[in-house]
């Protein structure tokens, strides 16, 4: 299995972000899908999940209304739209793959990690 992360970079405040993982070696449309992010010395954050069906998106509280994610079953792909990017919001950015619901997700139950992108959020 394998989650190749991208989109990752510099941008400045206010500005923004598309982040792309692309899938292969799972059956993509039966695995919930989202993001984390990691900053040195802190455990990694709960971003962003959507389950299998598509029919529900779930966002850590510092990310709502800024974040949106999204999935391409025909691509085997989710997306994560950053938008209003603050410094805060720097940190590598872990795609994740995992059969429990997302509204429950932590870090001890993603099956599958990719190698993480980072974004850079600064003037």
């Amino acid at each position: 299995v394998q989650l190749q992360a991208s989109g990752g970079g510099l941008v400045q405040p206010g500005g923004s972000l598309r982040l792309s993982c692309a899938a292969s070696g799972l059956a993509f449309s039966r695995y919930n899908m989202g993001w984390f992010r990691q900053v040195p010395g802190k455990e990694r954050e709960f971003v962003a999940g959507n389950t299998w069906r598509s029919d529900s998106t779930f966002y850590g509280d510092s990310v709502k209304g800024r974040f949106t994610i999204s999935r391409d079953s025909a691509k085997n792909t989710v997306y994560l739209q950053m938008k209003n990017l603050k410094p805060e919001d720097t940190a590598v950015y872990y795609c994740a793959a995992g059969t429990i619901h997302p509204a429950n997700w932590a870090v001890r139950y993603i099956r599958y990690w990719g190698q993480g992108t980072l974004v850079t959020v600064s003037s």
